[in-house]
């Protein structure tokens, strides 16, 4: 089907209001517009460039875990969760009470994140799996009473503060597993001759329409793009996130995604989700070269430390994957004493290394500003 062709969907009445049916995806698309072309090229190279990182970087699975933890934190601010990144790096007991429930909220994504990526080891992407993924993600949550792990059995909306007053109304629950059948056919189906970056920016669209959880449904929607990317080879390793570019460009992303299914306009949102693609793997790219460019530079440090160098070596990896850390965890990790750990933090805090920033003098935190700035302005 050429998508200048495509037939979004339609309205359908329900009970004192219409919901919308999208029609099923799992079939071949072409497309007319040289733009998308264009973009595709330059979104696949920038891809490549990314993966090449992935590869040159040394113990890359320690930095995936940031890249993890940042999209977590952007992923769930964009449903309106008030934490920041440094928040996330901390223990659930070092939070503001009224915090903790959005912290655990970045926390279940992080948890569901790394349980996806294990499984694809095993297990394709499925319905199954997105169940699965999505059980770990509202686990004691505020959307713990929203079935957890299961399709929804009633209808949801978005926007608005009732069904009347509704933004969007996503197919009747009764149409979902269906649907979802067909998405799962679609990303799976090798008779489609369609690029996987354009299949899943589709798939993308039809998950949004079809919304087939209570709540989550954005936050699935984001991850599920990088597992794909990861199960089809696109990406050796989940570095590519993009709900920092969603996050800033919200309003365009809503609206893109709307005029899908109103105007029937696919040309629009693929360009979009291409985009999205091109800045964020270029983002992607600059923060593994800062990281080089600093892991370069704390491995010289590391050699001044001349009989503590082992430790301090140590203690700059574990820093990499926790760049917010308290005394006790630092002996806890490098299995020292205490004194070695406090005397090992003032040469941190002398060579500019970590920074004390509670002010206490019981239960100082300590952060490794440079690396988490890294993450913080990419």
């Amino acid at each position: 089907m050429n998508i200048n062709n495509f037939k979004a969907g339609t309205l359908r009445q329900e009970y004192q209001y219409k919901s919308f049916l999208p029609e099923k995806i799992n079939h071949t698309f072409t497309w007319d517009d040289p733009q998308i072309n264009t973009m595709l090229e330059n979104a696949t190279r920038a891809l490549g460039e990314l993966n090449a990182y992935t590869m040159i970087v040394p113990n890359i699975d320690i930095f995936i875990q940031m890249h993890i933890t940042k999209e977590a934190n952007t992923s769930s601010k964009i449903e309106g969760t008030k934490t920041e990144i440094d928040e996330v790096l901390v223990a659930k007991e070092q939070i503001n009470p009224e915090k903790r429930d959005d912290w655990q909220e970045v926390r279940n994504y992080i948890d569901a994140m790394n349980y996806a990526i294990k499984e694809l080891e095993k297990l394709p992407i499925s319905n199954r799996l997105i169940k699965n993924i999505h059980h770990i993600l509202l686990s004691s949550v505020r959307g713990e009473t929203k079935q957890p792990g299961e399709f929804r059995r009633s209808q949801n909306w978005i926007g608005g503060a009732s069904l009347a007053t509704a933004y969007f109304i996503p197919p009747h629950h009764n149409e979902v597993d269906e649907l979802m059948s067909d998405l799962e056919k679609f990303l799976h189906n090798d008779e489609i001759l369609v690029p996987h970056l354009v299949k899943i920016a589709i798939a993308h669209y039809q998950f949004e329409t079809i919304h087939p959880f209570l709540d989550g449904n954005g936050r699935i929607g984001r991850l599920l793009i990088t597992l794909y990317l990861v199960s089809n080879g696109l990406l050796k390793k989940p570095s590519l996130y993009l709900s920092d570019f969603i996050e800033k460009n919200k309003t365009v992303y809503y609206e893109a995604l709307t005029h899908v299914r109103t105007d029937n306009d696919l040309n629009r949102w693929i360009k979009f989700f291409l985009e999205a693609v091109i800045v964020t793997a270029n983002s992607g790219i600059r923060t593994f070269q800062d990281i080089l460019t600093l892991k370069q530079e704390m491995d010289s440090l590391i050699i001044g430390f001349g009989k503590k160098a082992h430790n301090a070596g140590k203690l700059i990896e574990f820093l990499y994957q926790r760049p917010i850390i308290a005394i006790n965890e630092i002996v806890e990790s490098l299995e020292i004493s205490k004194p070695t750990a406090n005397s090992l933090v003032k040469e941190f805090e002398a060579k500019g290394i970590l920074r004390e920033i509670t002010g206490f003098q019981r239960n100082k935190l300590f952060v490794f500003d440079r690396y988490l700035t890294i993450y913080s302005q990419s």
